[in-house]
């Protein structure tokens, strides 16, 4: 057995200021490395690339969700968002401040969703982050996508064809210490 009196820790700072290996996070008042929209329409993909383009990193990570043609065997048609939108962006806002705590290199961050309807093969909401390598914008960017389906306001309706049993969707929540998704038909 070593002789732990030979041996000492040596503190990582004085305590009174970070270590110099500590990253500062944005603060909270210096959002304007974060794209956040709430709105009928979406950037383009060259305007969400562009703004996340920094010269200091190596990696951009986006995520695209488009409506898909099909649930459970029953044919979308398309998909109808609602949100307050002041909340929405604010909860954005946010998430965005909390991944950067989370993910202290990535440089820009994206969070944008569209409210109204959003046909089959369109793009409801695209996150993203850029840093100087790819690990940290990968995992941001499925932080980011995870997060706001369970945080932000906004809720989605899949209208099946025939709308006869079309429902509201819950994003992902946590209920019982699980995450599930919660479905409730839409009474006549």
């Amino acid at each position: 057995m070593a002789d732990s009196s030979s041996s000492t820790i040596e503190p990582l700072s004085d305590g009174k200021q970070p270590p110099s290996s500590f990253k500062q996070p944005l603060n909270d008042n210096n959002t304007s490395n974060y794209l956040i929209q709430v709105s009928d329409t979406l950037p383009s993909h060259h305007e969400i690339q562009q703004f996340l383009t920094a010269s200091n990193c190596g990696a951009i990570s986006t995520f695209t969700g488009i409506t898909r043609d099909n649930f459970a065997g029953k044919k979308v048609t398309a998909l109808s968002y609602e949100g307050y939108t002041p909340m929405a962006i604010k909860e954005l806002t946010n998430l965005c401040c909390d991944a950067h705590v989370k993910y202290p290199n990535v440089a820009r961050m994206v969070a944008v969703h569209i409210l109204g309807d959003c046909p089959v093969g369109e793009a409801s909401v695209v996150v993203g982050s850029s840093s100087p390598h790819r690990r940290e914008a990968i995992a941001c960017t499925e932080y980011l996508i995870d997060e706001l389906k369970g945080r932000v306001p906004i809720w989605k309706k899949e209208i099946y064809e025939g709308d006869e049993e079309s429902v509201w969707k819950e994003n992902v929540e946590w209920k019982d210490g699980r995450r599930r998704r919660v479905m409730v038909r839409e009474e006549s």
